[in-house]
């Protein structure tokens, strides 16, 4: 409880921090909501002409991609701070943090709350409602919560992927770029159920970064596209990539050595 009242503590910090430029919050959290209305209108344009992808209709079709984009926005508005990690390291501001008490990954987390982001989450809540109202899918109480366990899981996925990117930092002191594949990239091409980009495609979004786990499969069980109810848990296990982006952040931080800054 004191961690939660300190994280909450934070966050009103920042908050009150950004609302002295409330100018350019509301200008930056506009330009989020646009960039985000652009791959929505990618979507609407290629379904008016196709009409359905790989069997899926365009209110399904959104309901995916809000998924996507809502578990995006959330890791990327409470896990910023993983994904500027190398600035942290260059300006020494990571140094300080060591010296404080207390976990240096709680520490790190509080230190940057995107919330500009606010944005491109109304953007998502909006498909959301759409893709729930005219999918045509009967919500039953488990497919309710199915749909919480993917926005929940995909975060998780999302986070894991930023500690990854930061745990990487503690050997090459700079982002490494290709990272955003795995980031932006899955922000994009998650705006259609994975197997559409073929069988290769799908292996490694299961088994090796589980975007599928909380993306693909339980979708298909909103949809009442597969007879296997078990789909509908699979965000769960996808949960366990934190374990693998836990460890290597605790192997980079056994061999950091500090800049100098």
């Amino acid at each position: 409880m004191k961690a939660v009242r300190l994280y909450f503590r934070f966050f009103e910090m920042q908050l009150k921090s950004m609302m002295q430029h409330k100018a350019s919050f509301f200008f930056t959290m506009l330009g989020q909501f646009l960039v985000s209305f652009n791959a929505f209108l990618g979507v609407y344009f290629m379904m008016t002409r196709f009409h359905e992808v790989s069997g899926f209709t365009y209110p399904e079709v959104l309901l995916c991609f809000s998924i996507t984009l809502m578990a995006y926005t959330l890791a990327e508005t409470f896990f910023r701070s993983f994904d500027t990690f190398n600035l942290m390291i260059g300006n020494g501001e990571f140094d300080r943090i060591l010296l404080r008490p207390g976990s240096c990954v709680f520490l790190v987390l509080c230190s940057k709350i995107e919330l500009t982001r606010i944005g491109r989450l109304l953007q998502a809540v909006v498909m959301l409602a759409y893709g729930v109202v005219k999918s045509g899918i009967l919500w039953t109480p488990m497919r309710v919560l199915t749909l919480i366990l993917m926005i929940g899981g995909g975060t998780l996925v999302f986070a894991a992927i930023y500690i990854i990117f930061a745990s990487i930092c503690f050997f090459t002191l700079e982002g490494l770029e290709f990272m955003n594949v795995f980031t932006d990239g899955a922000r994009e091409y998650g705006k259609y159920p994975i197997a559409i980009y073929g069988k290769t495609v799908l292996t490694i979004c299961t088994f090796l970064v589980p975007f599928s786990l909380f993306q693909y499969y339980p979708f298909l069980y909103l949809t009442g596209k597969t007879v296997r109810d078990w789909y509908a848990l699979l965000p769960l296990p996808a949960c366990l990539f934190l374990i693998p982006a836990a460890c290597l952040w605790r192997f980079g931080l056994s061999h950091y050595q500090s800049t100098g800054s």
